[in-house]
């Protein structure tokens, strides 16, 4: 059935924290995990700007079930998900940038591509 097809996703979510304490943050990420854990598959990674120590890009690589993928807005309002961007709000008052990939190349989502 193509809705149980699974879907490899990155989720890049960029924000800034002056003074930021990346601590804090790795703190926050382990406490985050069980729920995105739930999704599927998942990595977690904290990177930090060199040249600005105040920026951060935290990468969520994932996998998902294609059905699920296709109907993202149902997953964005789920309650879990709204707790935990309140959360990320409230550590982060300057805004949060969230944006969904998808790799390219061989081997991708489990398929070849030219």
């Amino acid at each position: 059935m193509p809705n149980d097809e699974t879907l490899r996703r990155t989720l890049l979510v960029r924000f800034t924290l002056p003074g930021g304490d990346p601590h804090q943050l790795l703190t926050m990420m382990q406490a985050a995990a069980p729920f995105y854990q739930a999704f599927g598959g998942m990595q977690m990674t904290l990177l930090q700007n060199v040249d600005d120590a105040s920026r951060f890009v935290q990468v969520i690589a994932y996998e998902t079930r294609a059905g699920l993928e296709a109907n993202r807005q149902q997953v964005a309002s789920d309650p879990r998900v709204q707790a935990y961007l309140q959360a990320i709000r409230m550590l982060v008052p300057g805004g949060v940038d969230v944006d969904v990939h998808r790799e390219i190349g061989a081997g991708a989502d489990g398929k070849e591509t030219a």
